[in-house]
């Protein structure tokens, strides 16, 4: 036996492990659960346990902690539960899951956001106390100091097998269509809405519902300084008109929005003069050779939009795939187009931001809203487990609690390591969650002890010790 293939000479395999706890991170999630109020908060709105019935709010919360551990279904979340006994007690059924998540309708998910609401301000407070302060974006080497920033996006919820309300989609496959917005200066959930496959990209009413959800969502949204940003489907009448109406004395409201290009726009481009072509920003400042911006607000003139909006161009040479796509004035002019439509004369505080290459760097950086949709779907969306709408409707909002304890554990404990403050989900469940631990008992004391040898061993303490030394809501 030889060195490659004897590491397992004497080794002795057996499932009779005493004290052993798997997924460790569980106990780091559902301590910001506890001390931000999350816990608390959900208990004041769902039904309380009693005989014979499961404490609702710890159902969801243990619910969001095994989804953001990895769980894809109601039995895996059981399952993993069940290895935590020793940790949490003894868990719900996924029967009973079926049946918490199934009752909770409109009013109890209202009930629900206004709770999230409440923890969401908590958790915001407590961000602004940290070394680095609130967490504002960078964009185009400026920084948003006072700006939130909203991205809205609808994705592709694919399904295996005929559930409620799942029909064929605009891609041609079969499943579900749902509507959300993101904090992208923290990364929460802030609203989403579960649709059927055939919900319009740019349905007006959509956009409305959970742009009010995203604001309620926001601490203190009547009177701050906020920036929508939609890609192509929010160009649309109605939403652009709503969100002008959002001005008012005490609160900005700002927004980005993809323009689908029309042959008035094409006119338009072909009278720019060649100088007024600027080289467009990176978003760390530098200069992006090879793509130019100019604004063309002003040479095409239509009527019905709101007042003041702005139109800046971008262009940049084709590659070979985008050659079939273009338009005969594309193909003409050897260039490739796409144009933002914002309100944006001038970002209080900003620095140059009325300029069309800042603006085109504002919107293209909406672009991180797929890092958001891809996180989710690790987080539980990927596929919804139930046949029941009522059931998947459930099973995403526990998806949208995951994503935000993820977001809060990194934000509250780990801002300042540079390789977990914007890990994703599978990065966290490698270096953190799924460390395994020795769960003992000695002198009226309950040990958790993981291995000093791991590398990230130091982070997971610091984390745990940084989650306990948060002040708990009362």
């Amino acid at each position: 036996m030889n060195e490659r293939t004897g590491w397992d000479r004497r080794l002795t395999v057996r499932a009779d492990g005493k004290g052993l706890v798997g997924h460790a991170g569980a106990v780091l999630l559902r301590k910001c659960a506890d001390r931000v109020g999350v816990t608390e908060a959900l208990a004041r709105v769902l039904p309380q346990g009693g005989p014979g019935w499961r404490d609702r709010a710890a159902l969801l919360v243990q619910l969001a902690v095994a989804i953001t551990l990895g769980a894809t279904n109601l039995l895996e979340a059981e399952q993993l539960q069940l290895h935590h006994r020793p940790l949490f007690g003894a868990p719900a059924s996924d029967s009973t899951a079926h049946r918490a998540l199934a009752a909770l309708d409109e009013p109890a998910l209202a009930r629900v956001a206004k709770a999230r609401r409440t923890v969401r301000r908590h958790v915001w407070s407590r961000l602004r106390l940290r070394p680095g302060g609130f967490p504002w974006l960078t964009v185009a080497g400026r920084r948003l100091t006072g700006w939130i920033v909203i991205d809205l996006d609808a994705t592709i919820i694919t399904a295996a097998s005929k559930k409620q309300r799942a029909t064929v989609t605009f891609k041609k496959t079969w499943g579900f269509h749902p509507l959300a917005a993101w904090c992208a200066n923290t990364s929460e959930s802030l609203a989403m809405e579960l649709r059927p496959g055939n919900a319009g990209a740019n349905t007006v009413e959509d956009h409305l519902r959970v742009l009010e959800a995203a604001l309620e969502q926001i601490p203190d949204s009547s009177h701050a300084k906020i920036l929508v940003r939609v890609d192509g489907a929010g160009a649309t009448h109605g939403l652009l008109d709503h969100l002008e109406s959002l001005n008012t004395t005490r609160r900005t409201v700002r927004y980005t929005v993809g323009w689908k290009m029309t042959d008035t726009d094409e006119t338009a481009i072909g009278k720019l003069p060649e100088e007024t072509w600027e080289t467009s920003l990176q978003q760390d400042g530098r200069l992006q050779e090879g793509y130019f911006v100019a604004e063309l607000t002003g040479l095409n003139a239509r009527e019905g939009w709101p007042k003041g909006m702005r139109l800046i161009v971008r262009r940049v040479r084709p590659s070979g795939r985008q050659i079939a796509k273009l338009t005969a004035f594309e193909k003409k002019t050897g260039w490739r187009y796409s144009i933002t439509a914002t309100n944006i004369r001038h970002m209080w505080g900003i620095a140059g931001s009325h300029q069309p290459q800042f603006l085109d760097a504002l919107h293209r950086d909406h672009a991180e809203v797929e890092d958001r949709v891809r996180t989710n779907k690790a987080l539980g969306l990927h596929n919804l487990p139930s046949k029941s709408w009522e059931v998947n409707r459930g099973w995403m909002l526990a998806s949208n609690l995951a994503a935000d304890l993820d977001a809060w554990v990194r934000l509250l404990s780990l801002h300042d390591i540079d390789d977990l403050a914007d890990a994703e989900p599978d990065t966290m469940r490698f270096r953190l969650y799924h460390l395994p631990a020795r769960f003992t008992k000695h002198a009226r004391s309950r040990l958790f002890r993981i291995d000093a040898s791991w590398p990230w061993a130091q982070a997971f303490t610091t984390a745990w010790q940084r989650l306990t030394d948060l002040p708990a809501v009362t």
